[in-house]
């Protein structure tokens, strides 16, 4: 009933069917991107086994702490200005595409320092060097912002099909032919190339031009004044999202990086479906906001409702399936991930609230709320990682994921009197008896 209910007043306004396209398109690219991507990265771990996988994997956890920093944060600013005002869309693209190129040079750097003081080998300091320069061409996703802006994201899904083809076909190839790890690097610099280059082509195809692009440095000024808790933040969240990969090398080695990773990525793999629905309907939030604050919190609700049940429809199943799951799909090699699968996928259900209530904070402007609460989840996911790890090995780092999430995305509420109403409201979506008088 609730996503009745969500699509239901969605309609009643202007528009509708746009955001419903648009919806469809992101959902059908992500549900062939999680078969296909699932089927691929299944096959690579399997090859590659448990220690070398692991290296590839804490080489890209790695790159992802600091990719936070080339994305400045400002993802969700650039989509609401465009939404507010198109015509400064070429200001707007030109200043956020240097802005990020900037970021992308001080990730390489802040890498060449980190592989220094870490005296890593020569083989990890060029997988991860070649994983970092993706950075450099995701600057030109401020395309998919504008697309974004503009309920336009069948032109995105176009470009990740591309990709996504491009990239399968080369992984089988490289497995055929029994390739060396290093290229498999190599593998995900040309991914970000292809998607770069599809983005720009959609972008002329809409009689749009790059080249029409201009910085404005009193625009830069104020867009990093906006973003920079949310640089803090995304930080943050790189970091006790990743971070117990890292620990994990660090404290056990390569292999049980392997293991944990292999399932991380199917409970990480349904995070799409959030990402979908919040990021197609972002843009009527705003509009909403704006017009009427009771329906803004009654849409609100119905998203938190969504969310939850659709992370515990999922969570209930796989937890009594985890260890076939794993042997089916990895084979006995990983056999350590089931446990590891059945904890890290009660993640999800306050991943799913993470992804309304950020939304939430970026609508009310409330960026520094959003790095406070975040902050908080990392330094208790870092300290309970410390000590879990040690005691526990990898079914330790998926406790403190789940705690780490849990905190950040629900607790801290109770500590915030600004946000009293949304604990109450992630409290209500929890409970079956809300759901049904909702209905009625």
């Amino acid at each position: 009933m609730t996503v009745i209910k969500i699509f239901t007043n969605i309609k009643r306004h202007q528009g509708a069917v746009k955001y419903l396209k648009n919806t469809s398109w992101l959902f059908g690219e992500k549900v062939l991107r999680l078969s296909v991507g699932l089927f691929v990265g299944v096959w690579v771990a399997r090859y590659l086994g448990p220690e070398r996988f692991g290296l590839f994997s804490y080489a890209q956890s790695l790159v992802a702490v600091f990719a936070t920093v080339a994305t400045l944060g400002l993802d969700s600013i650039v989509i609401r200005e465009l939404v507010r005002d198109e015509k400064k869309k070429d200001k707007l693209l030109g200043t956020a595409f240097l802005l990020k190129l900037i970021g992308a040079i001080l990730v390489l750097l802040l890498l060449a320092i980190v592989m220094y003081a870490q005296s890593s080998d020569f083989e990890t300091i060029i997988i991860v060097y070649l994983i970092a320069l993706t950075t450099v061409f995701q600057s030109f996703n401020v395309i998919d912002l504008y697309f974004q802006s503009k309920v336009l994201s069948k032109f995105v899904v176009f470009s990740n099909l591309l990709n996504l083809l491009l990239s399968s076909i080369i992984k089988m190839v490289l497995i055929y032919n029994e390739a060396p790890l290093i290229t498999f690097a190599f593998v995900v610099l040309f991914d970000s190339f292809t998607l770069m280059s599809g983005f720009i082509f959609f972008y002329f195809q809409n009689k749009m031009s790059v080249f029409t692009w201009h910085f404005d440095k009193n625009l830069a000024k104020s867009l990093l004044k906006d973003s920079w808790p949310l640089i803090l933040s995304g930080l943050v969240i790189s970091v006790y999202m990743k971070i117990d990969q890292i620990m994990i090398k660090n404290m056990l080695g390569d292999a049980a990086v392997g293991q944990y990773v292999a399932a991380v990525r199917l409970s990480e793999a349904w995070y799409f479906i959030p990402a979908v629905i919040i990021s197609s309907l972002f843009p009527a939030i705003i509009n909403i906001h704006s017009k009427s604050k009771k329906l803004y919190y009654s849409r609100l609700q119905n998203l938190y409702d969504l969310m939850v049940w659709m992370a515990v429809a999922i969570a209930l199943p796989i937890t009594f399936m985890s260890d076939y799951l794993i042997d089916f799909l990895y084979g006995d090699a990983y056999k350590q991930a089931g446990g590891v699968l059945v904890i890290h996928i009660w993640a999800g259900v306050f991943v799913f609230i993470g992804f309304v209530f950020s939304k939430h904070l970026a609508v009310k402007n409330l960026t520094k709320k959003a790095f406070y609460r975040t902050l908080l989840g990392a330094v208790i996911n870092i300290l309970l990682n410390y000590i879990l790890i040690s005691r526990y090995g990898i079914n330790g780092a998926a406790i403190a994921t789940l705690l780490g999430q849990l905190v950040a995305n629900y607790l801290y509420d109770l500590f915030d009197k600004d946000l009293h109403i949304q604990f109450k409201m992630k409290t209500k979506s929890f409970l079956p008896i809300h759901l049904l008088t909702r209905s009625r």
